[in-house]
């Protein structure tokens, strides 16, 4: 019966893995569009974020049926009831990138001084997000912790995009459309920085019995 177990939370890490990924995918390509800024990646991303949605109930089901049929002990049942809670914060991260590029195409942005550090959070964000899943499956709390630490990296790079635009709004002839819609855009890095240290918590969870702060 273990044995049975220990197969299904393998392909839970697998199908985690999976979700990790697309989630990455999102993230990259709502940044390509300040690059590449065609109306067709409005279908690609759609695409991606259709996939993490039904990636969600993928693994929503599995754990449920883990839960139902195993009856798991105390540790086993925290790393999967954190994977439940894990899958709803990739699932807005999926939907938040869609939203960036969804600016990103509609407010015309296109790649300038203003959007650099757009594009060094949006890295940072993967990176948060890679290394979150890779400290759930490998049981991993010192990695956990670095993601959480690394937040403030994106928080940085939002203050600097804030006050760039400050300095922007005291000129003449701003273009306060332009310049809100790239803040906006900066707003959900963040938020999907904030997603990555929730999912890191949960892996603090999924360990110890504790999230951090509790």
């Amino acid at each position: 019966m273990r044995s049975k177990f220990d197969q299904e939370l393998e392909i839970l890490n697998k199908e985690m893995v999976k979700m990790g990924a697309l989630c990455e995918t999102a993230i990259a390509m709502a940044t390509k569009a300040i690059e590449v800024n065609e109306k067709s990646l409005m279908d690609d991303i759609s695409v991606i974020s259709t996939q993490i949605e039904q990636k969600e109930r993928e693994i929503e089901s599995l754990c449920m049926k883990l839960i139902l049929r195993q009856q798991p002990v105390a540790k086993d049942l925290r790393t999967i009831s954190s994977a439940l809670k894990m899958v709803t914060d990739m699932q807005r991260i999926g939907h938040q990138s869609a939203d960036v590029m969804d600016i990103i195409i509609k407010g015309n942005i296109y790649s300038s001084d203003d959007t650099l550090h757009i594009k060094d959070m949006a890295i940072a964000t993967i990176k948060m997000v890679t290394e979150s899943i890779d400290a759930f499956i490998n049981k991993d709390i010192e990695t956990a912790k670095k993601v959480m630490a690394y937040d403030d990296v994106v928080d940085d790079y939002f203050t600097k995009i804030r006050k760039t635009l400050a300095e922007k709004f005291s000129k003449p002839n701003t273009d306060v459309e332009y310049a809100l819609n790239i803040l906006l855009i900066a707003k959900y890095f963040e938020r999907i920085g904030d997603h990555a240290v929730n999912i890191s918590n949960w892996v603090l969870f999924s360990i110890t019995g504790q999230r951090e702060g509790e």
